[in-house]
């Protein structure tokens, strides 16, 4: 099409024929898709992802400091290096099939990833309580972490209601 031309009813009726005057052609309709899948647990996903790395980190960092600083037990910083390890296993986990089965509106992806959930939590516990030497930084982290752990339970479970029903 020249600047300055307009589009002639001709040409605009090949396009789309049931735009002609009088015409009784309709206009096929797309199917109506129901979306149930959820934003904000998405979004919540997203950002866990991130904190997750920034949590790997500095704990790994604050159990290296503790056992240079203070005098660890024996034994006691290999078991707490293996669950922060098993812990950021199960994350990735958790994540992944929990944004997979969110995007894909399954509830068997997102109800193992709320059950992973769950094992974390009691990770972040053990971290947040039971850990050999917890630092204020330690509670902090842990208490954000547990607190976004809650919130996507929420919506995880809310999701799962509405894809069933």
């Amino acid at each position: 099409m020249l600047p300055g031309r307009s589009v002639a009813p001709a040409e605009r009726c090949r396009a789309f024929p049931s735009a002609l005057p009088g015409s009784n052609r309709a206009v096929p309709k797309r199917p109506e898709v129901s979306r149930l899948s959820s934003v904000p647990l998405q979004m919540l996903f997203y950002i866990n992802g991130f904190y997750y790395i920034f949590y790997f980190v500095a704990t790994l960092a604050m159990l290296i400091y503790k056992s240079q600083v203070f005098s660890y037990p024996d034994g006691f910083l290999a078991p707490d290096l293996a669950l922060l390890c098993i812990m950021a296993v199960l994350e990735a986990l958790r994540l992944y099939l929990g944004s997979k089965g969110n995007l894909i509106e399954e509830e068997a992806p997102l109800g193992l990833s709320l059950v992973i959930t769950v094992v974390s939590m009691i990770l972040s516990v053990y971290f947040l309580i039971w850990q050999t030497y917890v630092l204020k930084a330690d509670v902090i982290l842990n208490t954000i972490l547990l607190f976004m752990y809650g919130l996507e339970s929420v919506l995880q479970v809310l999701a799962i209601a509405a894809f069933v029903g």
